[in-house]
């Protein structure tokens, strides 16, 4: 009973001298959608104490959508987002002083339903395509790319392209109302989960290309005024998260931790998410800058300055990592 009450009260200690460590540590404010598949990380980071643990305090912040933290980060309201290095290298062109630090490298595919003749891209020539985003959204100017060079085809003019946002892509697929549909990562692992299977994957594309499929697309974004003043703190944000991938990349049961915020709808769904996401951890290590360029070349070439603005080449600066 003595060594009992002894055991309880080192742990209720050790309880306190880390959530008085938590308050006293700096804060990091990062905006971010709760629904999304960043606050898995997250809420891993801050469940395991990886924040306190590398000296800093994370405090999420709930936004709309991915333009509404871009705003917030801009209006001095968010320390990091979560974006792409290629709207970073558009802002740096742009003479906006943003640095990008690596989280994830999965990217999406074109689903097609279970039961579809289609083999190869040119089977879907007179189809109706989904595609989450417009028409520079950057899974279907590489799979565009893809069917130019490998099949001398013109994707986006010899099919039917229906853009719209992520669900309604989703659900629109899974009711059969499309020949295929290029989503987002998670959106697809569900597709897949409930019978749609992959024609061909963009990591898959941009290999043919030339591209890296290592290339990490998504990180934090932070301003390089955030990152020349607390320089500990975004290295800790970059322990932080390389603590949380390790652990969610070894251990199932941190998975069942966060399952309740997945929005998965069954075992399958879940399953799905989970491999998809540890598919899409980056290795450590600095970025490939040369791979990185060759693929802001591509899309600048191919979304043009709807999407590039007049940026073609990779400004410097924009990746934080060691020896990058």
């Amino acid at each position: 009973m003595f060594m009992t009450r002894c055991l309880t009260g080192i742990a209720l200690g050790v309880a306190l001298v880390t959530a008085a460590a938590a308050q006293d540590a700096p804060q990091i404010r990062i905006a971010t959608q709760l629904s999304g598949t960043v606050n898995w990380e997250l809420t891993t980071i801050t469940s395991h104490g990886f924040d306190a643990a590398n000296g800093f305090s994370l405090a999420v912040q709930d936004v709309a959508a991915g333009p509404a933290a871009q705003v917030a980060l801009m209006g001095g309201e968010a320390d990091v987002i979560v974006s792409d290095f290629l709207w970073v290298a558009r802002q740096r062109a742009e003479g906006m002083d943003l640095v990008f630090l690596p989280y994830s490298k999965a990217v999406g595919a074109l689903l097609v339903p279970a039961d579809s003749p289609a083999q190869t891209l040119p089977d879907l020539a007179g189809k109706k395509i989904g595609v989450a985003g417009g028409p520079v959204d950057k899974s279907w100017l590489i799979l565009r790319a893809y069917a130019t060079q490998k099949y001398g085809m013109d994707l986006a003019g010899s099919t039917e392209q229906v853009f719209g946002a992520p669900p309604l892509i989703f659900e629109t697929a899974l009711q059969g109302e499309l020949d295929g549909a290029v989503n987002f990562w998670h959106f697809n692992a569900k597709a897949e989960a409930a019978g749609m299977r992959p024609l061909v994957t963009v990591a898959t594309a941009a290999a043919e290309l030339g591209l890296d499929p290592e290339t990490p697309l998504l990180g934090y974004v932070t301003t390089g005024a955030f990152l020349r003043a607390h320089p500990d703190q975004i290295a800790g944000l970059a322990a932080a998260s390389r603590a949380a991938k390790t652990l969610l990349a070894t251990d199932d049961t941190a998975w069942a931790d966060i399952r309740p915020i997945m929005n998965a709808k069954s075992d399958a769904q879940f399953e799905a998410l989970k491999a998809g996401f540890r598919a899409g951890i980056p290795a450590p290590g600095p970025v490939d800058e040369a791979a990185a360029a060759r693929m802001l070349a591509l899309m600048a070439q191919l979304g043009g300055e709807d999407l590039m603005g007049k940026v073609t080449t990779l400004p410097e600066g924009v990746f934080v990592q060691p020896g990058s």
